[in-house]
């Protein structure tokens, strides 16, 4: 029964990666058709994610009320409902409309499974199911350029999309009953959640050393991740004059560097420790930006898009899963809370912001804001580490 529930956990996942990657894949065909700004994919993406916040942020309550599998199910309905309305929607008013259930789903369903695998699994599942939610962010954009190049349709392309959400749902709803049988078998967990709760009543862990730099680490990640992925093709027809059909499959490699790279990493944390592996991914990253950035042949820029993939494949992971190393298990719950409201607030902006600066400059300054974006990142988690390093030397000499 646990291994079940545990693949349709992975697939859940695949279909909260799906979403996450068709609009800046299909923006170049949807613009022109809409009659819609450039800068509008940013301010729909920010409704998403700021959907995502208030659902991530509610989500304790909801899943203490109605359980892991019922908020799962409901959710990937909700976003199944949201993609559908992209289908149909005859206006860009009409996307802001279905952003709003497509952002509440995706925040309920990811902070539930999330919390579930780390209660209940091993760690090297979060690496894995994050591989897993890149899969379906890899394969959104696949299925979308096939059919814009087939059938010039966006929309079509969203109605697939939808029918696989849907399939998911009936498959979530016939699972509700291994949730309640698992349910049981972990019976005497809420207990202990709720005494970890009691304990830190008085405790302000936003207070504790090195917790702001963490935030700013995991808002810029979450931004330059989100900003990549959802300008990534608009760079590439506007900036580099690729077709809106190759500059989709182009993306894809994008997502299936994260992909790859999480999967990877799933085996590299029983050697590697968390922090060293963060910085590797940084520096890759930076690597993949500085291709972009350099004149050369187009076959590099989509060599650049992979690197920065495999860049950015094992830092959110390897982050959630340092929490409680850097700042203890006793604070790790409400800082992990922190943490994940700073990530979709980086989500929020950080892509509206391009957008609305490439709209009154240029899309040829991508690569120099991924870069800006990526330092920042960098500059917070390496100062995080030169603080706990000297905390952790001064109590050794105490």
């Amino acid at each position: 029964m646990t291994t079940l529930l545990l693949i349709i956990i992975y697939l859940a996942f695949i279909s909260l990666g799906l979403p996450d990657s068709i609009l800046g894949a299909a923006w170049p065909a949807m613009q022109p058709t809409l009659d819609a700004p450039l800068e509008t994919a940013g301010y729909l993406f920010m409704i998403i994610a700021a959907g995502t916040i208030v659902s991530s942020l509610a989500s304790g309550k909801v899943i203490k009320s109605f359980g892991t599998g019922k908020v799962t199910f409901i959710s990937v309905l909700m976003t199944a409902v949201a993609l559908l309305g992209f289908h149909f929607a005859p206006s860009a008013g009409w996307l802001i409309v279905c952003a709003i259930p497509l952002g509440l789903g995706a925040g309920s369903v990811d902070a539930a499974l999330n919390n579930y695998v780390a209660t209940h699994y091993k760690a090297h599942h979060m690496s894995w199911l994050h591989s897993f939610w890149g899969i379906g962010a890899t394969f959104g954009p696949i299925i979308m350029a096939q059919f814009i190049a087939w059938q010039n349709s966006w929309r079509d392309g969203y109605l697939a999309i939808s029918a696989i959400q849907f399939t998911l749902v009936i498959i979530l709803f016939l699972a509700l009953p291994l949730w309640s049988k698992a349910a049981k078998n972990h019976h005497a967990q809420p207990d202990e959640e709720e005494a970890l709760i009691d304990e830190e009543k008085n405790v302000k862990p936003i207070q504790i050393r090195g917790v702001k730099l963490a935030l700013v680490s995991f808002f810029f990640y979450c931004g330059v991740e989100a900003t990549v992925g959802l300008w990534g093709a608009s760079y590439l027809v506007g900036a580099k004059g690729l077709s809106a059909e190759n500059a989709a499959k182009w993306i894809s490699f994008y997502w299936a560097g994260i992909t790859v790279g999480r999967f990877i990493t799933g085996f590299i944390t029983f050697k590697l420790k968390n922090r060293a592996i963060i910085r590797m991914g940084q520096m890759i990253a930076l690597a993949g930006v500085m291709i972009l950035i350099l004149p050369l042949p187009s076959v590099f820029i989509l060599i650049g898009f992979i690197l920065i993939g495999l860049g950015f494949a094992p830092i959110y992971p390897c982050m959630l899963h340092e929490t409680p190393a850097r700042f203890g298990k006793k604070h790790s719950q409400s800082i992990m809370g922190y943490q994940m409201a700073l990530a979709y607030t980086g989500t929020t902006f950080l892509p509206p912001l391009f957008g609305f600066i490439a709209a009154h400059s240029t899309l040829g300054i991508f690569p120099i804001c991924v870069a800006i974006f990526v330092g920042a990142m960098l500059f917070g988690t390496e100062k995080l580490n030169r603080l706990l390093k000297n905390k952790h030397v001064q109590e050794e000499t105490i």
